[in-house]
């Protein structure tokens, strides 16, 4: 299952807590990468937060791989999480055949 991962930066945390950290999460984030947990990895473009697809069971299993990043470890982010479903609109439209309805 795909979930999307949302992060927000919990109020607090200073920039030095970030550089600190920076690059063990960085390491994290690509060992993730590398197993397949996360598939994609972006910034926003219009705030500076990280948008994460994963390749997980659940979203339990999301949040516990999302608690091992050390950003999360040391409270300075978290993640609203979303499973994603396939998009089933076409079949609703077109049918098992592909016509119009």
């Amino acid at each position: 299952m795909k979930i999307l991962a949302l992060e927000s930066e919990n109020s607090g945390a200073t920039r030095e807590q970030f550089q600190r950290f920076a690059k063990e999460e960085a390491r994290a984030a690509w060992e993730f990468y590398q197993s397949g947990v996360i598939r994609e990895l972006y910034f926003r473009a219009d705030q500076q937060t990280a948008v994460l697809v994963l390749e997980c069971t659940s979203t339990n299993e999301a949040a516990n791989v999302l608690a091992n990043l050390p950003f999360v470890q040391e409270g300075l982010i978290s993640f609203d999480l979303i499973p994603l479903a396939a998009y089933s609109g076409f079949g609703r439209l077109f049918g098992e055949e592909g016509q119009v309805k």
